[in-house]
């Protein structure tokens, strides 16, 4: 009787060790044949974005990395029509959202306005953070399209310039999303110390 107990179990933990060998076999095989489409839809969404916060342009004439800080980079491209730059556009991110970290795109001209955003992923609460995107409000246009940040005056001295009406800035938040538009605020805020050391 005992032997086939220690048997059942062997063949118990053969099957075990097979099953779990054949799943991260199917999810490693997943994972490779999903991987290229997932990162061609992300650049796809990326070239749309520019192409929508920044004036008409001819080419991308460079793309480089900006260190805000320690392992902090932020993604730039400049853009060039008639072979003049007329915009920037920088892939920002903010770890300040109400549901984690997200992702925008910022455009902007070469005085350091913004032309337009983009919201390219995030995961804001529905009805209320993802009002942040074009297709739900028009609250990201009201406040940053054409902000001229640069004029911009450091209210409250605290060395930011872009902030919510809460925080002494002149964005007022999305009803019931402070925080999301807070986190919007903070991605915009990190885009432009991007194009601050471009212009340098």
């Amino acid at each position: 009787m005992g032997s086939q107990k220690k048997s059942s179990f062997i063949n118990m933990l053969v099957v075990l060790f097979l099953v779990s060998g054949i799943a991260a076999t199917a999810l490693a095989y997943v994972y490779q044949a999903t991987k290229g489409p997932i990162e061609t839809a992300k650049k796809e969404k990326e070239k749309q974005a520019m192409a929508a916060v920044l004036p008409e342009f001819d080419a991308v004439k460079d793309t480089f990395k900006i260190a805000l800080a320690a392992e902090d980079t932020i993604t730039c491209y400049s853009t060039v029509k008639d072979e003049k730059v007329v915009g920037y556009a920088i892939k920002a991110n903010t770890k300040k959202g109400f549901s984690g970290e997200f992702w925008i795109m910022v455009g902007f001209t070469p005085d350091g306005k913004i032309y337009n955003t983009s919201v390219l992923e995030h995961h804001e609460t529905p009805g209320l953070g993802d009002k942040m995107q074009k297709n739900k409000s028009d609250w990201s246009d009201k406040y940053f399209t054409g902000m001229d940040v640069p004029n911009i005056a450091d209210k409250d001295g605290d060395g930011v310039i872009i902030e919510v009406t809460k925080d002494q800035g002149e964005v007022d938040a999305i009803t019931a999303a402070t925080i999301s538009s807070r986190a919007f605020c903070d991605a915009c805020e990190r885009a432009y110390n991007a194009f601050k050391q471009i212009e340098k």
